[in-house]
């Protein structure tokens, strides 16, 4: 795994800190829904399924919030340009929730848990600050939902509808499960059995695209691995199921932290971001869907051009 030692760590002011409220995804009847509409169909007709869709696979704490923002946070703020998608019904509540994503990291506030039975959808629209022609805009739709919910699948039993209808969908899916550096032990069997629900579902799983996440790796006392071994050895000793399948079928793995974490009065919160885990995961997203690097240099011609403008 490559480091990325030109990203500085952003600091944050203690003055700021009672300024944003932590993210929430909870409504009720008596206020305006905030947030992504929940789906509540059984069907398994899913509108506007013309995009990429992300779905985050995980127990609860295990980290999937914090990744998808700070991930979404490294696309926008280093990357390119990411917005809502227009003409899907969710534009507005995306906008918001991306606002409160983007306004909370930057001061060091992490998301909450997510909502039992509900699935936070974002159609967004990257635009990369590439201007290799190969480097093209992608739309993506990313899914998640609550960590209880991933629990109902143990011993053969099944998703909530609003999971079920995106899992039996016929669209394009990308899986990110993700587990924790100190949880990762007693996520192995779940995992499996998330992995037999897929290929129950009829998703070959030597052909999907998928990356498993050990989150949470400052735990270990290091922001990265010392050789790509260390990260092996981890997985093999605390996921053995896992680590068979990612051998057998050719998944990817990686580590991920959002940086330094400091528990105060009950609530932890950012001290230090580092963005170099989000880079990689942004990276292998946009290439496992594209076919193209997202820093990919151009073609003979286009460096030629690019050497002239620049």
């Amino acid at each position: 795994m490559d480091n990325h030692d030109h990203f500085k760590p952003l600091s944050f002011d203690s003055e700021a800190e009672e300024m944003l409220k932590p993210l929430s995804f909870e409504t009720n009847n008596n206020t305006r829904e905030d947030f992504v509409p929940i789906a509540r169909t059984i069907s398994n007709d899913i509108k506007n399924k013309d995009s990429n869709f992300v779905f985050f696979f995980g127990t609860a704490e295990s980290g999937k919030s914090v990744i998808l923002s700070s991930m979404l946070y490294y696309l926008r703020s280093h990357a390119g340009v990411l917005r809502p998608k227009l003409g899907t019904p969710n534009s507005k509540e995306a906008n918001v929730l991306l606002s409160d994503f983007f306004e909370n990291i930057r001061q060091g506030v992490l998301p909450n848990r997510t909502t039992r039975d509900q699935v936070t959808r974002l159609d967004l629209v990257f635009e990369p600050n590439n201007k290799s022609k190969r480097v093209v805009p992608v739309d993506l739709t990313f899914l998640e939902t609550s960590g209880e919910n991933h629990n109902e699948i143990r011993r053969g039993g099944s998703y909530h509808s609003s999971i079920e209808s995106f899992l039996n969908a016929n669209i394009p899916l990308t899986f990110i499960i993700v587990t924790s550096y100190e949880a990762a032990h007693r996520d192995d069997s779940l995992i499996n059995e998330f992995l037999d629900e897929l290929e129950r579902k009829g998703k070959n799983l030597k052909s999907v695209n998928a990356i498993l996440i050990v989150s949470k790796w400052d735990k270990s006392g290091r922001m990265d691995v010392e050789s790509p071994e260390e990260l092996d050895g981890f997985v093999s000793e605390r996921l053995p199921m896992t680590a068979q399948r990612i051998d057998t079928y050719g998944l990817s793995k990686t580590y991920y932290t959002i940086g330094s974490v400091q528990n105060a009065v009950g609530q932890e919160k950012v001290s230090l971001l580092n963005l170099s885990t989000a880079e990689v995961l942004s990276k292998w997203l946009y290439r496992s869907i594209v076919g193209y690097d997202l820093d990919y240099e151009g073609t003979f011609w286009e460096r030629l051009k690019f050497s002239f403008t620049s």
